[in-house]
C-alpha cells in the first residue's frame, strides 16, 4: 500500500489518541467496566482503516504487520528527482525515465544536434550542457525483447570529448536497460520483459 506523508502524520496522531484513551484507567488504577480490545489489535485496525482512507500519491509506503505483536510502522521513500533537473548518470537518467516516462530536458536528438552544427563526437562545443538522446534504437541483433519500440541516450557524456560506449536503451512500455559496452550486453534496470 502506498501513502502520503500527510497520511502517515495523521496515522501517528491517531496512535496518540488511541494511547490517550487507554491510559486514563491505567493511570488512576480504577477498574473499567467496559471490555477493551488489546491495544495492539485496536491500533492495527484503526491505523489500517485511517491509512486506507488517506491513500493518495505514490511517494511513501507504510507497511503494517498483521501479527498480534506490537506494531512498527516502516516508511520507505522512493527516490525522487526534480522533473526540470539535469541528469547524466546511469542511475539518475534511468530513474528519471522510470518516474516521468521521458528523458530529462538536457537531452537532444541527433537531428537537433546537427541543426546546431554537430557532426559527431562531443556535443559540448555545439550545445554546452546537453547530451545526445531520444533517437530510435533498432534492436537489430534482437538482444532485447522484440515487438517494442526502443530509444537510446548517451550516459556520462556531459562535458566529455566523445560520446563513449555507455547508453541507456528504453522501450515504449517501461523497460529500461543499460549498456556500458556499446550494445554488446545489457543490464535490465527497470521493468519486466
Amino acid at each position: 500500500m502506498i501513502f502520503t506523508l500527510a497520511a502517515c502524520e495523521e496515522a501517528a496522531e491517531l496512535v496518540l489518541e488511541v494511547l490517550e484513551e487507554t491510559e486514563p484507567a491505567a493511570e488512576t488504577g480504577e477498574p473499567t467496566t467496559e471490555p477493551q480490545e488489546e491495544p495492539t489489535e485496536q491500533l492495527t485496525q484503526e491505523l489500517t482503516e485511517e491509512l486506507t482512507e488517506e491513500l493518495t500519491e505514490p511517494t511513501e509506503e507504510v507497511l503494517i504487520s498483521e501479527s498480534s505483536e506490537p506494531q512498527t510502522l516502516i516508511v520507505m521513500t522512493e527516490p525522487q528527482l526534480d522533473e526540470n533537473g539535469t541528469y547524466t548518470s546511469k542511475e539518475d537518467v534511468a530513474l528519471y525515465i522510470h518516474l516521468y516516462g521521458r528523458l530529462p530536458k538536457n537531452f537532444i536528438t541527433k537531428a537537433e544536434a546537427r541543426k546546431l552544427g554537430w557532426e559527431g563526437g562531443s556535443l559540448e562545443p555545439y550545445a554546452p550542457g546537453m547530451c545526445i538522446g531520444g533517437d530510435r534504437f533498432g534492436n537489430y541483433e534482437e538482444l532485447l525483447p522484440t515487438d517494442r519500440s526502443y530509444f537510446e541516450c548517451d550516459i556520462d557524456t556531459l562535458g566529455a570529448r566523445s560520446r563513449g560506449a555507455k547508453r541507456i536503451v528504453f522501450s515504449d512500455d517501461g523497460l529500461i536497460y543499460y549498456t556500458d559496452d556499446h550494445y554488446e550486453t545489457f543490464e535490465l534496470l527497470y521493468g519486466e520483459p
